[in-house]
This record gives C-alpha cells, sequence and structure tokens, in this order.
C-alpha cells in the first residue's frame, strides 16, 4: 500500500504529507505505522473511492482538517468542522501565556470567549486541572463541537452559548482569554488558502479589524476580579493598537508577546 505523489498530484498542490493524511482518513488508521508495516495491502474498491474523493477536495482547495474532521493543537487531537476555525499553532502562545501566568498549584476561575473548537480551554483546563473553566460562543454548532472535544480529553468545562459577555451577567474571572475576530473587511487574505473556506463571522471583525478585540478589552473590566489577567490574540500588526485599547480601558502592565516568527500575536495587562 504504498504512497507516492503522482505528476497529477503535484500539480493539484498535494505533497506526501497531505496525501499520507488524507489515505490513513480513507483508511481509519491513526498513523503511518499501520500503513508502513503493510505495504502489500490493496484498497478496497470503497476505501479508494473514498481517497479519491478526498484528493479531489483537497484538490479544490479544502482544508485538509476539514477533510479528515481533525487538527491537532498543544500536542493534543481536536474534531474540527466548517462550523469553527482550524486551531493554529500561533494561538498555542495563548495557552503558554496563560499558563506562565497562572501558578501551577493556582484554582482560577478561566473564562474563555469565543471558543470555537474548545481548543484554548481544554488545553489550559488540563493543564491546570484545579481552575474552573468557563467558555462562551455565539455558535450552537461550535459549542457543540467544543463539548465533543473536551468529553474526548475528559476536561471539565462550563458552556454558556452568546456573544461575548451576553451570558455571563454577574460574573467575575480571574483570568480572562479570547481568540476573537481580528481581520479587517476586505482583507486580501480572505481569498487565500484555507481561510476561504472558515466561517467568516470567527474571522472578520468589521472594518478595521480592531472591533471584537475593542469589545473584549472595553468590557472586560466588570466581569475580571481585582487584580485579574486578559490575555488575547491579535493580528501581527496590531499590537499597538491593542496596548493602547488596554490603557484606555485601565489595564496595568499591558505588554504583547511575540509568537515563533517573530510577529506580535498576543496581548494583555491586570486590572
Amino acid at each position: 500500500m504504498p504512497v507516492t505523489v503522482s505528476e497529477s498530484l503535484r500539480a493539484a498542490g498535494i505533497d506526501q504529507g497531505e496525501a499520507r493524511v488524507l489515505l490513513r482518513s480513507a483508511l481509519g488508521v491513526g498513523d503511518d505505522a499501520v500503513i508502513a508495516s503493510h505495504p502489500e495491502r490493496v484498497l478496497s474498491e470503497a476505501e479508494r473511492e473514498c481517497y479519491e474523493a478526498l484528493v479531489r477536495r483537497r484538490a479544490r482547495g479544502e482544508p485538509v482538517a476539514y477533510l479528515t474532521g481533525e487538527r491537532e493543537f498543544y500536542s493534543l487531537a481536536f474534531h474540527v468542522s466548517p462550523a469553527v476555525l482550524i486551531p493554529r499553532p500561533e494561538t498555542e502562545l495563548l495557552v503558554e501565556c496563560a499558563l506562565a501566568l497562572t501558578p501551577a498549584h493556582a484554582a482560577p476561575r478561566v473564562l474563555d470567549l469565543g471558543t470555537g473548537s474548545g481548543c484554548v480551554a481544554i488545553a489550559i483546563a488540563l493543564q491546570r486541572p484545579r481552575a474552573s473553566v468557563t467558555t462562551t460562543d455565539v455558535s450552537r454548532e461550535a459549542l457543540a463541537l467544543a463539548r465533543r472535544n473536551a468529553a474526548r480529553h475528559g476536561a471539565r468545562i462550563e458552556w454558556a452559548q452568546g456573544d461575548w459577555y451576553q451570558a455571563l451577567a454577574g460574573r467575575s474571572f480571574d483570568l480572562i482569554v479570547s481568540n476573537p475576530p481580528y481581520v479587517a473587511d476586505g482583507d486580501p487574505h480572505l481569498e487565500q488558502g484555507d481561510v476561504r473556506f472558515e466561517p467568516r463571522g470567527a474571522l472578520v471583525a468589521g472594518p478595521t479589524g480592531l472591533e471584537c478585540i475593542e469589545i473584549v478589552v472595553e468590557q472586560s473590566a466588570r466581569h475580571l476580579a481585582p487584580g485579574g489577567l486578559l490575555l488575547f490574540e491579535h493580528g501581527y500588526d496590531q499590537g499597538a493598537c491593542a496596548r493602547t485599547l488596554l490603557a484606555a480601558a485601565g489595564f496595568r502592565e499591558g505588554f504583547t508577546r511575540r509568537d515563533l516568527a517573530g510577529h506580535e500575536r498576543v496581548s494583555g495587562g491586570w486590572i
């Protein structure tokens, strides 16, 4: 059952790695070892049809994560679907910052705004088992998927459906994290790569790209306990604006951290 990338696959932009991922999905196996250990196996007609269908869809540009229904984040496998953004490596910085600024023995009340697949909240909950983690999302479909992911990893999460802080009246937290939409209307990147297939509402904030970040920052003070911390992801060129918004909202010691590519990616501060 060797997998080689033919000229037609290369022409479609499908490399050896993607071809193997799609084959694993078609066969319902978890890793390449199964494929490598049975090179003599001949695909059944149903398996071949499934694989070829996945290849055709990938050739049309559909993200591999949506085709297979999974994506790894923070060394964990997550269910994904077109109802949520595909978890990205740069978002792991949001988790890393939250963990670095939360003592391992602490039992903080944590809120994840706009949880999507639940990857950030679940990663934090597993690393800080004493934490009380609450998530919100406006999308019922996203919350259903996040619940599946939490059950898959045994993470204890509280779920609330609503737009940003809408479902949280009177509640306060020690840590708020968020990966809000931060792309501006008309950004050319929206017509490139995987984002063409991702939910626009989870990507586009408005004319400037800062509209959702402004809501997250400006309304956070009424939901943070004294000394509480806010952390949020933003675009590579939005760090200065993020720090300005934090200062205007009364946050202390506003800061920005860079991702592995050297881009300003996560900002935060204490109230």
